[in-house]
């Protein structure tokens, strides 16, 4: 288990520097799954130092990877001697991106054991969107019992049950749409998913990748984590066409090559420190940034009233912005604004003059963490699991709270930047999952943050 650490915040300070933007957490899991597909070495540069990323090393070298560091976020790994027996439980357990194990290893060895992943706590949060890809493909499914009992495990997270999936001939498919083929492709497989998921598109991309028949995914997610994926896997020999309608075209091949990788710079991560060098009415300049999944994000800045200039492709500086004014904030799939990024948004909102509703259709809980900018002295009215309303501005005051996932700590760190006082943040593990060191990268830009252990 992580040790109990914690941040401490004083607040009134406003960020002025410059900070440099760290490689894409949520693209390095679909980019090093990529690499259980070949027994060629793989080398994969700008990795984030981050828990999660730490996790799904650690997976991968448990069952057999050979991984060396190249350089401080710089390494090589040769799956060429790989067990899926051996998946580590639980680190799965803790960790959402281990679903994207599934797909690589289901297509080389042809079954698989592997139990619910884990993750940030932002409400139901199923798999069902990966099995009935799966099942699409004419995968068999089954729930058992864990083989593992709770007494003799000494599991941080238990593990009741698992999912055993397998292969079949069965080229019979439950549901398609094929009748838009031309004739010659009359025998490519159609998964048409139940909604836009990101991590669904890269598990079918990565299943279909060892698979020389061409297989159609419809309702796919087109975001940074995808291309990224798309990217490397052409390196690797598949053939992947993009059509109109979130549509990939995938032909696999049955030997893949390694490939030379460096991931994109966060978006997420960006978005961040943008919104934090806005909130603080601070002047930050931002490089090796990832502005072109931004699009979206940055033009409703700019309604807002945010001041900032775009100097490059990967270059922005953000300059003080006064009486900001938020209508409504929607997170929707790409290329909307980002759910990770609402929380940051909607401590922003706080500052801002008037009501600004939040809307997050996409999971349930990614609201929860207004409930603790209220205690801190927010104005903020629930209208549902998915929507409520901010007014602003209002005067934060420092308090001790916990960072209950991720994305909420990050924005609870920004409220803390605003707030009178002190606070205290608990349960930071949870932010070390997604951010590189924040507090140091604050500390350069001139706020009072320290990191406290217990």
């Amino acid at each position: 288990m992580p040790e109990m650490q914690k941040f401490i915040i004083c607040g009134g300070n406003k960020l002025k520097g410059e900070v440099e933007i760290r490689g894409a957490k949520n693209a390095a899991f679909p980019v090093l799954c990529a690499s259980l597909l070949t027994k060629e070495p793989c080398i994969i540069e700008n990795l984030p130092l981050v828990e999660d990323v730490f996790k799904m090393l650690k997976i991968i070298e448990r069952m057999g990877a050979e991984i060396s560091w190249l350089g401080k976020r710089k390494i090589k790994i040769k799956c060429a001697k790989i067990d899926p027996l051996k998946i580590p439980y639980e680190l799965v357990g803790f960790l959402r991106g281990s679903i994207l194990l599934l797909g690589p290893l289901l297509s080389r060895f042809g079954k698989l054991e592997i139990p619910p992943p884990g993750g940030c706590m932002i409400g139901a949060r199923p798999i069902d969107s990966h099995l009935d890809a799966f099942s699409q493909l004419s995968v068999e499914i089954k729930k058992v019992p864990s083989k593992i009992s709770k007494k003799s495990s000494s599991r941080a997270i238990p593990i009741s049950e698992v999912y055993c999936f397998r292969k079949t001939k069965n080229k019979s498919q439950k549901f398609h749409t094929a009748s838009f083929l031309k004739e010659k492709d009359k025998k490519a497989r159609e998964v048409v998913l139940r909604e836009f998921s990101v991590t669904s598109t890269e598990n079918v991309l990565l299943f279909s990748a060892l698979q020389p028949q061409k297989t159609v995914i419809k309702i796919a997610d087109f975001d940074y984590q995808v291309q990224e994926l798309v990217s490397v896997l052409r390196k690797m020999g598949v053939s992947i066409e993009e059509k109109e309608g979130h549509t990939l075209e995938v032909r696999g091949a049955r030997n893949l090559k390694g490939f030379n990788h460096k991931l994109i710079s966060d978006p997420i991560e960006t978005g961040t420190f943008i919104i934090a060098s806005l909130i603080t009415e601070g002047e930050v300049l931002l490089k090796e940034a990832q502005l072109s999944f931004l699009d979206l994000f940055l033009k409703r800045l700019y309604d807002f009233g945010a001041k900032f200039k775009i100097l490059d492709e990967h270059t922005i500086k953000v300059f003080p912005s006064k009486h900001l004014k938020i209508d409504k904030i929607q997170s929707l799939p790409y290329p909307g604004i980002h759910t990770d990024l609402q929380p940051e948004l909607g401590v922003l909102a706080t500052q801002t003059e008037g009501p600004t509703l939040i809307h997050d259709p996409l999971f349930e809980g990614r609201l929860r963490y207004l409930d603790q900018l209220n205690k801190m002295g927010a104005d903020i009215i629930f209208c549902g699991p998915h929507r409520a309303v901010v007014y602003g501005p209002t005067v934060l005051t420092g308090i001790e709270i916990p960072s209950p996932d991720l994305r909420a700590g990050a924005a609870l760190i920004l409220a803390g930047l605003i707030a009178r006082g002190k606070t205290i943040i608990n349960n930071i593990y949870q932010i070390d999952r997604g951010y590189e060191r924040i507090e140091q990268r604050l500390q350069k830009l001139g706020a009072d943050i320290k990191r406290i252990t217990l």
